[in-house]
């Protein structure tokens, strides 16, 4: 829309406080709230950043809604946001659900590490940390035998199964323990969590000092890590929990703003207790005052669909006079404290903003540009390798928060064929079909990256219809560096992060395949192991340099004695016998 057309789209609307939303197409664009919508609206006729006069220009038109009061206009705009994730707005994109440990409210309770936990279950957390909460499930079940399998396993059984052999269940399917000594068990899981460390501490202290005894050295090391951890986990953050003649519940608010990044964390206290913690990423407000702006932006649409708690404690002050105003309507104070107990909560929050997550901006962004919801946290990515259908590998490689984690890479030999859409079928249908049966231990990624264009990844796409594992899929061709989605082609720009985080997952992906590609066909027998002066070493580098036996074929005398190992002799007899 040009100035005119936003001045006449102004004239028509009224003078009251209300939401207005600039469309492109069908796409919410951009959503603001009015004390006066139509002088608020005209004022974009003139925008007053690049990024607004970007909007402006896209938008095509310009709906409104009409409120009785400004709280009503400031939280319907904080519900329109979160709900169409407007392209220009500072948008609260909802953080990842953390870990949860649950005990299931079974007459015999499940005790598991859930991101969504059981209706009517005790329910533990959140955790920052999945390994040493996971550490903790596995101490628990070792101490007190607490069962960790599915209903499906646990009914009907007639004997224990392999859980409690190694003695991770004390088997309360079967009754090798009964229902009040089981109980008590998970009493006292539950006085654990509940902030009791030497529930747990205390008898893997007394078994670590049996196991270095009995001289069960490795025994005893594993139990002292795993103790160290237990009398750890309660600790964080104990120093800065507030007094508990303060307000029954306090949240503080920590904003961080780094370039076009931001975040804001959350702690939560109640009756003095710190409860729990989370952090929020948002697009970086335009502006001087960033971090008031963003927290500005980040409390309406926060509290808007959740309970106000009786304080809020803010690195700085939301620069927003309504919000502030809304908040003491509702009887919330809101402070900015400088010295004292409540500082050390909002440094502690400023901390956790402050940290940074590898990956994690990027993993949004790139949520965030393919329309998938929350963000991505976990990818895999896929190649295909051989030389003219000899030797065919395919690589699956994993990177978790953007970061490669090489204990989840698996490597597979495929079938013979110079084919590399059916290579692509095969790698993918044996990753998806393990994954659905259950014979793959890793967790299922938030997404799949192909190297490789539109034909790789339709390949890639049959495979998972035909064994029913719902990942979404892409691929990135090294050709163009566009990212190929089933609904069309990304171009993005070249210092895109979201970009770069793909090409570093496609990149590992290729370096794998390629590698364990030439393993194998070293493997094979070929034609220059009939050559004197060649041996497996040799044949190793000469392969390495030239590619195939074809290529150490066509390479001149000169070239092959470059290569380490191979002398006049040996560089003559390779020519003239291949």
């Amino acid at each position: 829309m040009n100035a005119t057309a936003v001045r006449e789209r102004a004239a028509d609307l009224p003078s009251d406080p209300g939401v207005y939303l600039f469309y492109e197409g069908e796409h919410v664009r951009y959503v603001g709230k009015a004390v006066d919508l139509r002088a608020r609206v005209r004022s974009y006729a003139d925008p007053r950043s690049d990024r607004i006069r970007r909007m402006v220009d896209a938008a095509d038109r310009i709906d409104v809604a009409v409120t009785d009061t400004e709280t009503q206009a400031l939280l319907l705009e904080a519900n329109l946001i979160k709900r169409h994730q407007p392209r220009y707005n500072v948008r609260l994109k909802d953080d990842k659900s953390y870990p949860l440990v649950q005990l299931t409210g079974h007459d015999a309770p499940r005790i598991e590490v859930t991101r969504d936990p059981d209706e009517g279950a005790t329910v533990f957390g959140p955790f920052t940390d999945k390994s040493r909460v996971e550490t903790v499930v596995k101490a628990i079940r070792e101490t007190y035998g607490l069962r960790g399998c599915s209903d499906h396993k646990y009914r009907g059984r007639d004997r224990p199964c392999l859980d409690y052999e190694m003695g991770l269940c004390s088997a309360p399917c079967t009754g090798e323990i009964d229902p009040d000594s089981y109980a008590e068990d998970v009493r006292a899981a539950v006085r654990f969590f509940e902030g009791e460390t030497g529930a747990l501490a205390d008898p893997l202290r007394r078994e670590m000092e049996a196991a270095a005894q009995a001289q069960s050295f490795e025994r005893a090391a594993n139990l002292r890590d795993r103790l160290e951890t237990v009398e750890s986990f309660h600790g964080a953050g104990g120093d800065a929990v507030a007094d508990p003649a303060d307000e029954r519940t306090v949240d503080v608010l920590g904003a961080a703003v780094e370039g076009d990044r931001a975040t804001v964390a959350r702690l939560h206290s109640e009756c003095g207790q710190l409860v729990d913690r989370s952090r929020h990423r948002l697009d970086a407000p335009d502006g001087e005052d960033r971090v008031g702006a963003l927290l500005a932006a980040f409390v309406p649409q926060y509290y808007a669909d959740r309970e106000l708690p009786d304080a809020v404690l803010c690195s700085e002050r939301p620069d927003d006079p309504e919000v502030i105003a809304w908040l003491e309507t509702e009887g919330v104070s809101v402070r900015v404290p400088g010295a004292g107990r409540e500082a050390k909560l909002v440094d502690l929050a400023l901390k956790n903003a402050r940290r940074r997550s590898g990956g994690d901006d990027a993993a949004v962004r790139l949520a965030d540009e393919l329309g998938l919801d929350g963000r991505i946290e976990r990818i895999e990515g896929f190649d295909v390798s051989h030389s003219g259908g000899k030797a065919v590998v395919g690589s699956n490689v994993c990177f978790v928060d953007g970061s490669a984690e090489t204990s989840a890479y698996r490597r597979k030999k495929l079938t013979e064929r110079n084919d590399d859409y059916a290579n692509m079928r095969e790698l993918v249908r044996w990753r998806a079909a393990r994954a659905v049966d259950g014979t793959d231990d890793r967790p299922d990624p938030d997404l799949l990256l192909i190297d490789g264009g539109d034909g790789q990844l339709a390949a890639a796409r049959d495979a998972l219809a035909e064994t029913g594992w719902d990942v979404p899929a892409v691929a990135l061709a090294k050709a163009d560096e566009r990212i190929v989605t089933p609904d069309g082609v990304h171009d993005w720009p070249a210092d895109a992060s979201h970009l770069h985080l793909c090409q570093r997952v496609r990149d590992e992906a290729h370096r794998f395949a390629v590698q364990y590609h030439g393993t194998v066909r070293d493997e094979v027998s070929t034609a220059l192991d009939d050559v004197p002066g060649v041996g497996p070493e040799t044949r190793r580098r000469l392969l390495r340099r030239f590619g195939s036996v074809e290529n150490v074929r066509e390479a001149s005398v000169d070239d092959l004695r470059d290569v380490e190992g191979v002398g006049e002799k040996t560089a003559a007899a390779l020519a003239r016998r291949l």
